[in-house]
């Protein structure tokens, strides 16, 4: 009964919200997009300049401080720049607290946005997850593995931020595939293959030399190894993406997809490039952050050529009566 009341209330103040236009719909999916993807280069900052331990504790700066202070152990600049990038999280809550309300506004007209409402929340849990896992990675003092799951996680939001942008324009709708079932099965084996190129990565990140504080002990497995294993990955997932090309870009008769499949692969090839070159200089500190902003991105052209292979259909109509029959009619 109780939650009943709560539910009631509740739709009973989102339904006063101002409706979002279409236009706002599209920019809060695109920051949603963006500040997960942005989350993660600024983290790879933290790490290069080696401040992951600048501020030493969670959820504080340091014992007795929320903000950097004057410390013999710690450098300010150092403090700082982790301060900073903790800071950064709050905009990004802030993000999918926006996209969230929306998404509950536009599924208490006439026919529902379900999905939408899904998506939006499960961005803004993620959300909450990355804050404590940047949490118990600071007070695990960085090792290998926590700064892996801390980046796999940024990458998994990426996905789901793609998702509900494009949830944002498309109806509630069953899938219906653009292109035949061997391209939706190469789509699958595409999905899986990137997920092995980001974790091979993370295991390359874990032997290499930036650890986001020079005490952090490192992966110790041989670079040379755990970087070609990474690019046999890269080889398997740009041979699904050619397989795909010769398999559906003619059956999908999409403008849009051919578009997004050109786009994912100009993103793969710069980063493989990007890689190379900066396994060869030896890992210097600028490329590291280029190659994860290089890894967001290939993150959200796989997300947009993925929702590219499919039709949800139109949007749900929007009501055209006040926001109280609108709550009431969601119960």
């Amino acid at each position: 009964m109780r939650f009943a009341r709560f539910r009631s209330w509740s739709n009973s103040l989102i339904a006063r919200l101002p409706r979002p236009s279409a236009a706002t719909q599209q920019a809060l999916g695109l920051a949603a997009v963006v500040t997960q993807a942005g989350i993660g280069v600024t983290g790879s900052v933290v790490r290069v300049t080696g401040s992951g331990l600048g501020c030493s504790t969670w959820p504080q700066c340091h014992d007795g401080s929320m903000f950097p202070v004057e410390h013999t152990e710690y450098e300010t600049l150092n403090q700082w720049i982790e301060f900073g990038n903790r800071l950064l999280t709050g905009i990004v809550g802030i993000v999918a607290i926006a996209c969230v309300l929306a998404a509950w506004r536009l599924h208490l007209e006439a026919r529902g946005r379900p999905r939408l409402v899904k998506l939006a929340v499960a961005v803004l849990a993620g959300t909450g997850f990355q804050g404590v896992l940047g949490g118990i990675t600071v007070r695990l003092e960085l090792l290998w593995w926590t700064v892996a799951l801390h980046f796999l996680a940024s990458a998994v939001l990426v996905w789901v931020a793609v998702m509900l942008l494009h949830a944002f324009r498309e109806g509630e709708a069953e899938p219906r595939w653009l292109v035949p079932d061997i391209g939706r099965r190469l789509l699958v084996g595409l999905v899986a293959s990137l997920a092995v190129v980001l974790t091979a990565g993370t295991f390359v990140t874990g032997a290499g030399p930036h650890g986001g504080d020079p005490e952090t002990p490192r992966l110790d497995v041989p670079i040379a190894l755990l970087t070609k294993i990474h690019a046999g990955a890269l080889v398997v997932f740009l041979g699904t993406l050619v397989l795909l090309g010769l398999t559906s870009l003619r059956a999908a008769g999409s403008r849009r997809f051919t578009r997004r499949y050109a786009l994912l692969w100009t993103a793969a090839l710069a980063q493989g490039a990007l890689g190379s070159v900066q396994y060869e200089l030896g890992v210097p500190e600028p490329l590291v952050s280029l190659h994860v902003l290089g890894s967001a991105l290939v993150v959200i052209a796989t997300a947009a050529l993925w929702c590219a292979a499919r039709d949800r259909g139109a949007l749900p109509p929007l009501a055209a009566s006040s926001p109280e029959p609108a709550a009431a009619r969601a119960e």
